[in-house]
């Protein structure tokens, strides 16, 4: 085996570890990171947080870091539990830089693996191939923000997407700090006021987000998002 296909095969491990480690912890921790393990052992995180305070941060957000990176189920408790253990704030900006950090790692995984050569494979393909590439070029930071902003789009694809046709580092971790935001602040929301869930043995209500005077101004802001590009499209017919 040459030096090209070794280093081939060795870019693409990282891709390789999140599969395996997205497959295993959908399979082994579907109960572990959960609400009801959340409402189980809160006191149990209660009382590390009260008396550790800077530990159970930096474990929250470690912890945040890993399930976001290798894409292990749980996020949505996670989201919950930062807004449980440290209020609407700080736990909105401890949740905002897990998540943060985790997409980057998985951006870069992917982008080691195969965000280069499918990049450079667009580049130098003709017609609509290379249209489509140029086009999101052209409009990089309106269609990150736009892809975090929509509630429909899966984490995981908005951190894939930006890898495989080749933005930049800093783009995405901006957008993705910045982008992140308005969800983050309503499950954040809903998790600070989980200890009058669970006096009351409720589940919280995560289709809140989908309530028309939380949903509205999100959509508002990906229209201000897109705007840009809807402009391009109207103003110069190479634009996409």
């Amino acid at each position: 085996m040459n030096n090209n296909a070794q280093t081939s095969i060795w870019r693409h491990v990282p891709l390789f570890a999140i599969a395996i480690a997205a497959v295993l912890g959908a399979v082994l921790l579907r109960d572990t990171l959960s609400f009801d393990a959340l409402r189980d052992n809160r006191q149990t995180l209660l009382a590390f947080r009260d008396s550790h305070y800077a530990s159970a941060v930096a474990a929250f957000i470690g912890t945040y870091i890993v399930i976001v990176a290798f894409s292990l189920p749980g996020a949505t408790v996670t989201t919950l539990t930062g807004g449980f253990l440290f209020g609407l704030f700080p736990g909105v900006v401890f949740n905002v830089i897990g998540a943060s950090i985790g997409a980057v790692g998985i951006f870069l995984a992917a982008r080691l693996g195969l965000g280069k050569t499918l990049a450079a494979k667009m580049d130098a393909s003709d017609g609509l191939v290379r249209a489509i590439k140029r086009g999101i070029d052209d409009n990089q930071w309106s269609m990150l923000f736009f892809i975090r902003l929509v509630p429909l789009v899966p984490f995981f694809v908005a951190n894939l997407i930006p890898a495989l046709v080749g933005v930049s580092l800093w783009r995405f971790a901006v957008s993705t700090f910045f982008g992140i935001m308005p969800g983050a602040l309503v499950y954040t929301s809903v998790g600070s006021g989980l200890g009058a869930v669970f006096e009351r043995g409720e589940t919280p209500d995560l289709g809140v987000i989908f309530e028309p005077y939380v949903l509205l101004p999100i959509l508002g802001l990906c229209a201000l998002s897109i705007l840009p590009v809807l402009m391009k499209r109207f103003t110069n017919g190479d634009a996409v």
